[in-house]
């Protein structure tokens, strides 16, 4: 039915169905998501969701401790959300996925802190009693641990906030004891002088995963050590040079190494000296010394054999040199100065660089440690602990530091008296390297000799090397990205014994005794079942002279042991909190292996390192089942972020301004498991996508709006366009499940952003405006519509869940306001029976031809022929079987059969659909399909 041309035109507005919601299109993420958060805390959801859980497949995430020192950054919110994502699709999988977060608070990080507090006030901290400076410490990583955990709640983290594990809880300092003395009673344990990566700022040995490497200038020199002996009777008198980049381990040299394969020469030079180094490195020594070297044919007469002088004149094989003596520059000192040096073959000497001979101190290397040990020269343990020379050491006792650029300057103390002495060839501050420094303090460490105490790596037990089992462990461990098996192998694979000792105060105390006299520590079942009872009791302070006879009980003299006082690596403690978590029963809803370890990528040298170790070394095997390593997070420019750049992004700025959801949303959409990006324009791209995302929601619940089951429609009896919307949603669903079995979450949203995008708003959206606007409300294909926005509405909201947890709520309970939170919900029921490859195939032909057409339209719409494509009539090749293709391109009709092309229409707009159709008689007058909606 239509209206005759000449009656009035009338408005149609109130007879559309538009879409209806309260749902905002501005988020105000900021305003809105601590109101939610607010209400699960008061609603105790971590509880309530494990009550529901319970009885299910399990899945373990073990949260590696952040260090409780300073403000959550934004590495830790880019961890965290990681580790969240990953439990909340564990959970909409349908398994009981709990997370205990954690916190490292023992180490240097934190006495640094405290002693900082006490220099302010002009106070000693060697005058402090311990328990009184570790209590100072335990409060001061106890006030952090409270404000990163109301950071990190920010952001959404649905955890056991209220449960945390803390490594200085004193039931994980009595664990930490435990399991140290499992290393100790099994014998994995020895005590041992050997050079160890030393910081004389922090006064403490460091392990690898503690020392990060920079690039420096250092003083080179070349040092002449006369030769006083050798098979070569020529060569006595003659110097055998020296290269190294250290100085200030001259003064403990020992010896010097010659590349056994090596071939050395002796040469003339132009300071009247003669100079043993390697062929090899004539010119670089001649540059760095700006002497000139002359070779010697002549230069053996006499008592020198034929077969020798040609020998000498030509070449020297490093192993000639065996049994060749020399003397220390600073011979004149007497003492320990004035012992012979001898020359010992390495294999580590290399003619890449230097002179091709190398001094040996036992003290600083660990080659010079090794070879020298071989050969019966033991260290002397000159350098102190403060990186100063011992007070009674013959040069320069009392002085350094050792580290102090001046001390090892070409005019500083070291090479003023070695040039004195006639020993100094060649000085010169300029020589650029990497070398190692501390994390904390970032000053630069030495090698030194100290006894500590170690985890062998190799020594032999009944189920093989500690080395070999953790080689076995990696192999059968699930790595995600693959090429962190290869890190973690190579790590370990080369790696040296474990150095647990440090000389501090704040940590876990390796509780042993040592016979007096001896490296033997005591093992005793009872003695240690006392020393764990009494940390247990007291925490670390339990372990105290005081109560050391109590410990060893009538059995044991004091007066016979010594009570070891280092403390533990923080890595130890770090290693063992798989023990102290998972295996304790404190937490009732976890379980031992962890499923899953997740930390940055320098945890390959770190806790995935430690915790496999300790975890071998006491279960033979690992801790958890799969590793996932993240990359870090750079500029935008990508370098790598730093307060004196300016270039931070403060997480906590970013949630004030645009709240936790975009934060989120930008964590899972870059490829995190490479070094990634953020910035200002970063962040507005992913506001972007939120916003879509946001609006495909809005859309949802505004098109449902009084939708009820009585509406539904059976999927046999939809429309051939709805039930392809189905198979897209079935297809996306398998691809959703890979990723997250995949942890593939920079996938898992870009399927989820195209699809609402793409296939939603500027597809299905667009075609089923107008069915959903002027349809009867009884329509059934208008009624097929929602039933598929309510399927959509159902699933889009529980895939999009565990990334943005707060609007996802509010969108659930925007439709369903007395309902449970979606966060309760499983993982969406799509039936498989949706997927149609030959539906797919039909349609993906036809959303080709709809492209085109728009391509087509476009240009007449730009040069303001139409104002929309419902003024166009468009041809089409194709056959489009029983679909409306005009529907479809929303054009005003489609003549098939004919080359594409489109022509503006002459038919009149309907005045309530604004269709132009060959039945409106007239601009403003009713369709037919109007005409029966409104005439009821």
């Amino acid at each position: 039915m239509t209206e005759p041309a000449d009656s009035p035109k009338q408005d149609y507005r109130d007879s559309v169905f538009l879409p209806k919601t309260d749902f905002p299109m501005k988020a105000g993420l900021p305003q809105k998501e601590p109101g939610i958060l607010a209400r699960w805390q008061a609603a105790d959801f971590y509880a309530e969701l494990r009550n529901r859980r319970r009885g299910r497949e399990k899945f373990i995430l073990h949260d590696g401790p952040p260090y409780a020192n300073g403000d959550m950054h934004i590495g830790h919110a880019l961890n965290h959300i990681l580790k969240d994502m990953v439990v909340r699709t564990q959970t909409l999988l349908g398994k009981d996925a709990p997370y205990v977060p954690g916190w490292d608070c023992h180490g240097l990080p934190i006495e640094w802190k405290v002693e900082e507090q006490y220099r302010k006030k002009k106070l000693n901290k060697d005058e402090v009693p311990a328990v009184e400076f570790r209590a100072e410490c335990r409060a001061y990583a106890q006030n952090w641990v409270d404000t990163q955990r109301e950071q990190l709640k920010r952001l959404g983290i649905n955890a056991d906030w209220d449960n945390p594990y803390l490594t200085m809880d004193f039931q994980a300092e009595a664990t930490i004891v435990a399991e140290l003395l499992k290393f100790a009673e099994s014998g994995q344990l020895y005590r041992g002088a050997k050079p160890v990566m030393w910081s004389p700022v922090e006064k403490t040995a460091l392990a690898e995963a503690e020392v990060e490497y920079e690039d420096i200038v250092s003083t080179q020199i070349d040092v002449a050590f006369e030769i006083v002996e050798s098979p070569i009777a020529e060569l006595v008198g003659a110097h055998a040079v020296i290269w190294t980049t250290t100085p200030w381990t001259i003064p403990v040299n020992q010896a010097i190494a010659y590349g056994p394969t090596e071939h050395y020469h002796l040469f003339y030079a132009t300071n009247g000296q003669k100079i043993l180094i390697a062929f090899d490195l004539k010119d670089e020594f001649e540059r760095r010394s700006g002497l000139v070297l002359n070779p010697l044919p002549d230069a053996f007469t006499g008592s020198v054999a034929a077969e020798m002088r040609e020998i000498v004149s030509k070449q020297i094989e490093g192993r000639q040199l065996q049994g060749t003596i020399v003397r220390h520059p600073m011979h004149h000192l007497g003492g320990f100065f004035a012992k012979p040096r001898p020359m010992l073959a390495g294999d580590f000497v290399t003619t890449d660089s230097g002179t091709g001979l190398v001094h040996m101190s036992p003290d600083h290397g660990e080659d010079d440690f090794d070879l020298c040990k071989a050969n019966g020269i033991d260290p002397v343990f000159a350098v102190e602990g403060d990186g100063k020379y011992r007070a009674d050491w013959l040069w320069l006792g009392g002085e350094g530091s050792v580290i102090n650029p001046k001390f090892n300057a070409p005019d500083g103390p070291i090479c003023t008296a070695l040039d004195a002495a006639g020993g100094l060839l060649a000085a010169s501050a300029d020589y650029k390297h990497s070398y190692p420094h501390s994390w904390r303090s970032k000053a630069k460490v030495i090698y030194r000799c100290t006894p500590q105490w170690f985890v062998p790596m190799d020594k032999a037990t009944a189920d093989g090397t500690l080395r070999e089992k953790a080689m076995t462990a990696i192999s059968d461990t699930r790595f995600i990205p693959e090429k962190g098996r290869n890190r973690l192998s190579s790590m370990v694979e080369g790696r040296p014994d474990w150095v647990l000792s440090r000389q501090r105060a704040w940590g876990v105390p390796i509780t042993l005794f040592v016979k007096k006299g001896t490296n033997q520590y005591l093992d005793n079942p009872a003695v240690n079942a006392r020393i764990i009872a009494g940390v247990r009791a007291q925490g670390v302070d339990g372990w105290s002279e005081e109560r050391a006879q109590e410990y060893l009980g009538p059995e044991y003299a004091l007066a016979d042991y010594e009570r070891v006082t280092d403390i533990l690596d923080v890595w130890f403690d770090s290693g063992c909190t798989h023990a102290f978590v998972l295996e304790s029963g404190r937490w009732l809803d976890l379980q031992w292996p962890a499923d899953l370890y997740l930390e940055g990528s320098d945890q390959h040298r770190g806790w995935f390192q430690s915790s496999l170790l300790q975890s071998c070394g006491t279960r033979g095997r690992a801790p958890y089942n799969a590793v996932l390593t993240h990359g870090f997070t750079m500029d935008q420019k990508g370098m790598k972020m730093s307060k004196s750049l300016g270039n931070t992004i403060n997480p906590l700025d970013l949630m004030r301004d645009s709240g936790a959801d975009i934060l989120r949303l930008w964590a899972l959409t870059v490829d995190f498991t490479e070094d990634h990006r953020i910035g200002k324009e970063i962040l507005q791209g992913v506001s972007d996508q939120y916003r879509k995302l946001r609006n495909t929601f809005r859309y949802l619940l505004g098109a449902l709006d009084g939708f009820s089951d009585t509406e539904k429609v059976a999927v046999a009896d939809m429309p051939e366009l709805e039930r392809y919307m189905l198979h897209l949603l079935a297809d996306m669903d398998v691809k959703l499940w890979q990723a997250v079995d995949d942890f593939d979450f920079n996938t898992y949203v870009r399927l989820l952003t195209d699809f609402a995008n793409e296939d939603l708003s500027a597809f299905f959206f667009d075609i089923r405006k107008d069915s959903l606007y002027c349809d009867a409300a009884t329509d059934p294909k208008r009624m097929a519509y929602r039933t598929v926005l309510d399927t959509l509405f159902h699933a889009l909201v529980r895939y999009a869940a565990p990334m943005l947890v707060f609007t996802s709520e509010e969108v659930w309970q925007t439709r369903f306001p007395d309902a449970d939170s979606v966060h309760f919900s499983d993982w969406p029921k799509v039936d498989a029976g949706w997927f149609d490859a030959k539906l797919a195939e039909n349609w993906g032909r036809i959303r080709g031809a709809r492209m085109l057409a728009n391509e087509l339209i476009e240009p007449m719409r730009r040069n303001k022929e139409i104002g929309s494509s419902l003024e166009v009539e468009y041809s089409y090749s194709g056959d489009a079987g029983e679909i409306d293709l005009a529907e479809i391109f929303i054009v005003s009709a489609v003549h098939l059969g004919r080359e594409e092309g489109a022509v503006k229409t002459a038919n009149h707009k309907c005045g309530r659909c604004w269709r132009h159709l060959p039945e409106v008689v007239d601009d403003g007058a009713l369709c037919g399909r109007c005409a029966d909606v409104v005439g009821g």
